[in-house]
């Protein structure tokens, strides 16, 4: 398969965590600050062109849980995928089969990076909703029939975008299936000298029923660093 090289690089407790209070103490803001600087910062290890992370991910961050705004008696668009025009050198690829997400610009902020956004849709999405994305300028790229089709999205990616270095950036299920499926190459978490012990936040990697299972992966550690707030930089390759 003509895909990218993936490489999943998350933020974490020290329980494994990917989210939760942890973060906003001073232990968690500086792994925060580490995690960003290695994968956006001016000096970043990782120059990769684009981001993926899943439904929920999104809503939590850019999207905020908001409605499409869909017009349903809008023109038939034409089938297959969408290019846009975009001026940024980065894109935030963002998983959502059905097509849910409440987009009203073609770019999101985070921090002081500029992304272009790419949906990735099934043939679930409905015309009105592509209708909606072709109007605000986000590209989007048709991968399966009613189901994720992994390895049609990633060849799309390189083909269509030019992503050579994909970041997979979670959820924890979005992130656990791809390893998974053996598309992941690398593992990179900045681990945080801070938890909440919560029992209700997601961890780093989730099964979840008719996506992936409990079947173990090993990994090999390749280096680890202390960083700042006394944060851990460990990077590991998968093994096939």
């Amino acid at each position: 398969m003509n895909r990218p090289y993936i490489f999943c690089h998350m933020l974490t407790s020290l329980d494994g965590k990917i989210m939760g209070n942890y973060m906003s103490t001073p232990e968690g803001d500086a792994a925060g600050s580490v995690f960003y600087d290695l994968a956006f910062g001016k000096d970043r290890y990782y120059k990769h062109q684009g981001w993926l992370s899943g439904r929920v991910t999104t809503d939590d961050n850019f999207t905020f849980y908001k409605k499409p705004d869909l017009d349903e008696d809008a023109e038939i668009v034409p089938e297959g995928d969408y290019v846009a025009d975009f001026d940024e050198n980065i894109h935030y690829v963002s998983i959502d089969p059905s097509g849910v997400l409440g987009w009203d610009k073609n770019y999101i902020i985070y921090q002081d990076t500029r992304a272009h956004v790419i949906e990735v849709l099934t043939n679930k999405a409905s015309n009105s909703y592509k209708d909606l994305l072709r109007k605000l300028g986000i590209s989007y790229i048709i991968a399966g029939d009613t189901t994720l089709d992994y390895e049609v999205l990633l060849e799309k990616l390189k083909k269509l975008f030019n992503i050579e270095l994909l970041m997979l950036g979670g959820g924890g299920v979005l992130n656990w299936s791809f390893i998974q499926e053996g598309l992941c190459d690398e593992v990179s978490v900045v681990m945080a000298a801070s938890s909440d012990g919560s029992t209700k936040t997601p961890t780093l990697f989730m099964e979840k029923e008719g996506l992936s299972d409990d079947k173990p992966v090993h990994f090999k550690l390749e280096d680890v660093k202390i960083m700042e707030g006394d944060s851990l930089w460990l990077r590991y390759k998968i093994k096939k």
